[in-house]
């Protein structure tokens, strides 16, 4: 009896320290903007304290310490996403209406030359470290096409399955994509610039954002089923899923906390712990505002950027447009 007692007691005093260890996560900052127009990815600049916003025919730039307009790159058409080359301070910018890449100087906030491209509809845009190429998933033309930032020039285009979404890259050679229509996940070799292989992501419906943790070999594909699906990156099974809010559009992994995180329409941000690499658990589900699908992570504040706009009818024009910083306590 009193071993059981022991048992109780011990179970309760675990589960009230990890209630007490969780973090209270909510929205910590609001940053009016204002401006015209859409928006898509939301990107950070680390070395320069920046969030990057791909927004409709420009991209706007934030200064991430105060949450002030630090300036805006214009020259472009209708944009969707920003990927980062750091060694050589530029940014390349995907735009799916003129079907080319914008090359933007990180440093002097400036359009310096558009890149066209052999795809349609370029929309997610990823830097691959292990190539040092820059590649476009081209929506409309269901493949995608590969820069090469020392001549800025495209090299190759490479068919897909389907149409794509977001993509993401290991940093070891190999590029991840959910081809959205399919519910797959495509993965390319970088080294040959061809798919090597396609997983089925079901139960997942039509993912959307995705992001991977490196060192357990897990990608995180968010699907509009409130489920985000979690898949072993080097064998394409698949390891656990979790429930999270309804529209999700992107998902970020915070390597130092062990966070998933699902920015959703619905007006949440989902937050999943890694428990382990086969084991997930949602710690939270943060109230944000409608609409708020994009986010970026800052790393070096562990805090979680998302914009949003007034509710509005659709193709209304766009008004109150505000930055919101999520994080703990």
């Amino acid at each position: 009896m009193k071993s059981t007692a022991l048992l109780l007691f011990l179970a309760i005093g675990a589960a009230t320290t990890a209630q007490a260890a969780t973090p209270d996560y909510a929205v910590l900052q609001r940053h009016p903007l204002g401006g015209s127009g859409g928006w898509d990815y939301l990107t950070i600049d680390p070395a320069a304290h920046h969030l990057l916003i791909a927004r409709t025919d420009r991209v706007m730039v934030v200064d991430t310490q105060d949450g002030k307009l630090a300036g805006e790159i214009a020259g472009m058409q209708h944009i969707h996403g920003i990927a980062l080359v750091q060694k050589a301070r530029r940014g390349y910018v995907s735009d799916g209406t003129a079907n080319s890449v914008h090359v933007i100087d990180l440093d002097g906030l400036k359009n310096l030359r558009d890149i066209p491209i052999g795809g349609k509809g370029p929309d997610a845009i990823v830097f691959d470290p292990a190539s040092g190429h820059v590649l476009t998933m081209n929506g409309h033309s269901g493949d995608a096409s590969v820069i090469d930032p020392a001549s800025n020039k495209a090299i190759a285009e490479i068919a897909l399955p389907g149409r794509p979404e977001f993509a993401v890259s290991d940093g070891h050679g190999h590029v991840y994509a959910n081809i959205e229509d399919k519910s797959e996940l495509a993965r390319i070799d970088t080294r040959t610039d061809k798919v090597d292989a396609v997983w089925k992501l079901a139960p997942c419906d039509s993912p959307s954002g995705l992001a991977i943790d490196t060192q357990s070999r897990r990608l995180f594909s968010v699907c509009d089923n409130k489920l985000m699906v979690v898949t072993d990156a080097d064998d394409g099974h698949q390891v656990a899923t979790a429930a999270i809010g309804d529209g999700p559009d992107a998902a970020r992994f915070d390597p130092a906390t062990g966070l998933v995180y699902s920015s959703n329409h619905d007006g949440t941000l989902t937050i999943v712990h890694e428990d382990d690499a086969n084991h997930y658990s949602v710690v939270a589900n943060v109230p944000t505002q409608a609409g708020a699908r994009t986010m970026a992570l800052d790393q070096a504040t562990h805090r979680i950027w998302l914009v949003a706009a007034a509710p509005a009818p659709r193709h209304a024009q766009v008004k109150d447009f505000t930055a919101l910083v999520v994080g703990s306590h």
